[in-house]
């Protein structure tokens, strides 16, 4: 999981002494619902060291069913007016304790959401833990790196559902695929945003323009998957928190408008050995212009044949 050394990154004794400063008196504890999205409570950072942290806390387990809009849908086995709408259990994952420097004297750490001892199975954290513990069975372990890319706005949110979220007005006028003029306009929000990643233990890699107007990619970089798919969450949250406290907005829907180049999520994935030492995709097979391990086939195979039943973090 995360590593201590890199900036942003707190242990509980940090926290503590950082606490005990006024430097943090908030810490979101939050957890990823279907949508990506985190849902928790804000915690005064003393309570949070007295008692979240030993015993975590509970929500309602109705967030894991509801929709958009946070309507609650029917239908769902797992959480159902029939069952009585009840309360899991959030376990802090200390590994993910880390400083939010876009937000005031704020820390977050992500939870696992567990019912009477046991992970929620239909948590998205839950199924990709389950996912990675196969491939530690397996003999294997995984590193991989998602690529955003979003639409920045010359709008707030209120503006923008003020106007029915038509006729919005994009930060460029043209298209800025790798365009450093354009860049440089965009850089009130786009250098915020690297920086505080940066700053919060998520080191980014690059940004840059893409094809459509006032449209943007930042990269970060890659890591252990399940580290990733934290670190892909808490970038998307920053984003729109850093837009928001800026006047602007950013969306990073497939596709905002009809008649403009849509935003893709691409994701980037390597097998290693269970020591995530040895990359287990090279070797002497070859496969048109390059040479790669029968591991590499069948693992290409599989996401070929199930590509349809993936889904991005």
């Amino acid at each position: 999981m995360s590593d201590p050394t890199v900036p942003g990154i707190l242990s509980l004794a940090t926290l503590g002494e950082l606490a005990s400063r006024g430097e943090i008196d908030t810490v979101l504890v939050v957890f990823p619902d279907l949508y990506g999205r985190f849902m928790g409570k804000r915690v005064p950072a003393r309570f949070f060291l007295d008692h979240v942290a030993k015993e975590g806390l509970h929500a309602c387990n109705y967030l894991l069913t509801a929709d958009m809009e946070m309507d609650v849908v029917q239908g769902y086995a797992f959480a159902n007016w029939e069952k009585g709408y009840g309360d899991f259990h959030c376990r802090p994952d200390f590994g993910t304790l880390r400083r939010l420097t876009w937000l005031d004297r704020s820390a977050q750490v992500i939870c696992d959401v567990e019912e009477e001892g046991r992970r929620v199975a239909v948590a998205p954290r839950s199924m990709l833990r389950r996912q990675l513990e196969r491939l530690a069975e397996a003999g294997f372990s995984a590193r991989g790196a998602s690529e955003l890319e979003y639409y920045l706005f010359k709008e707030s949110y209120d503006s923008a559902r003020a106007k029915g979220f038509e006729g919005l007005q994009p930060f460029g006028w043209y298209l800025e695929d790798y365009h450093m003029l354009q860049g440089t306009k965009e850089e009130v929000f786009n250098a915020a945003l690297r920086r505080h990643l940066e700053a919060s233990g998520i080191p980014v890699e690059s940004s840059k323009g893409e094809w459509g107007p006032g449209q943007h990619e930042l990269n970060i970089r890659y890591c252990e998957v399940l580290e990733m798919a934290d670190r892909h969450a808490i970038y998307k949250q920053a984003a729109k928190e850093i837009a928001l406290e800026l006047g602007l907005a950013v969306t990073f829907m497939a596709k905002w408008r009809h008649d403009v180049a849509g935003s893709s999520m691409h994701l980037h994935l390597s097998l290693w050995d269970a020591s995530g030492r040895r990359p287990r995709f090279p070797g002497r097979v070859r496969l048109g212009p390059v040479e790669v391990s029968d591991k590499f086939r069948w693992f290409l195979g599989g996401w070929m044949k199930h590509a349809r039943a993936l889904t991005p973090f």
